[in-house]
């Protein structure tokens, strides 16, 4: 049976955390003049990197973390759900990178590390569209009802039609496509900074989705698949409030993971809504959202591959 969440995921503890100008160009959400008054990003980041992964491991998740090589500057590092997603029927999916800086995430020490510890059957790789310009960051890019075999992508340099044409033809997706903004009218980076998949509910930032014939299009499939939709402000989205994950602990209950600074831009009636679906679970990550322009459920690479362990 297919299933939205996992209780396993990978994590990349960083080794030279920082701010990226080069991805600063087409994602609103990094702070630059946060990152001049920092003196020691990755040590902070570091901080609040294994501070998170306490709270998880306490809450029954599963985390695998692979320390991030020191011998290669990789700024951005500590977000693997861009450069790689995991399937039920044992494949793998590796995406083609914007940022010329970020493809040294695809680590094939990292990989093979994976493939000792995990049952892959097949690799599906499109990193070769990097050579066209031609970029789809994994679930950044893709938001997945895995249940319902749905792919959601707000389009962007980012995030390509065709590209995400071919992603649903070889995972078995139907594909829906749509264009969002921010508050300043300018397209949204990764679709998984306005909307968050639930197994009963959705997460996403209405206001940002602005042709009515889109919005329809979103809503009549929520609708389709039992959805609730709860419906966050643009104030809200800056805060990160779409950037949430669903897992499941040891005990198969739901836990929406998200930061402090998105959980605290909630209000009550949307924390009643969320909580009628899953505990939960906030961390405090302010210096990887202001340096990195994301948050928590950029750091979390949900693993749903058999171990060969446990």
């Amino acid at each position: 049976m297919p299933q939205q969440a996992t209780n396993r995921i990978l994590m990349v503890r960083p080794s030279h955390f920082g701010y990226n100008p080069e991805t600063a160009k087409n994602n609103a959400f990094q702070n630059k003049s946060a990152a001049e008054k920092l003196k020691a990003p990755n040590a902070v980041a570091r901080v609040e990197f294994d501070r998170f992964v306490h709270k998880l491991r306490n809450a029954g998740i599963i985390v695998d973390i692979w320390e991030d090589r020191a011998s290669s500057v990789k700024p951005d590092a500590i977000f693997p759900n861009n450069w790689i997603s995991f399937h039920q029927d044992e494949s793998i999916g590796l995406y083609p990178m914007n940022a010329v800086s970020r493809r040294k995430e695809r680590d094939p020490q990292l990989i093979k590390w994976l493939r000792n510890r995990f049952e892959i059957d097949k690799v599906v790789d499109f990193t070769t569209f990097e050579k066209k310009d031609v970029f789809l960051e994994g679930t950044g890019s893709l938001i997945l009802d895995r249940v319902n075999k749905v792919a959601y992508a707000c389009l962007s340099p980012r995030t390509d039609a065709l590209l995400m044409e071919r992603f649903c033809q070889q995972f078995g997706y139907k594909k829906k496509l749509f264009r969002a903004v921010d508050d300043a009218g300018q397209e949204i980076y990764h679709t998984n900074v306005m909307m968050a998949m639930g197994d009963k509910f959705v997460v996403i930032c209405k206001e940002s989705v602005q042709d009515e014939k889109e919005w329809k299009m979103l809503e009549n499939q929520f609708k389709k698949d039992k959805k609730e939709i709860i419906d966050i402000s643009f104030k809200q989205m800056n805060h990160f409030a779409g950037n949430m994950l669903l897992l499941k602990n040891n005990e198969n209950k739901n836990i929406l993971v998200m930061s402090t600074r998105a959980f605290k831009s909630l209000g009550a009636l949307q924390l009643k809504k969320i909580k009628k679906h899953a505990e939960i679970l906030h961390s405090e990550i302010n210096t990887i959202e202001n340096l990195g322009g994301g948050s928590v459920r950029c750091m979390m690479a949900e693993v749903f591959l058999k171990s060969k362990y446990y």
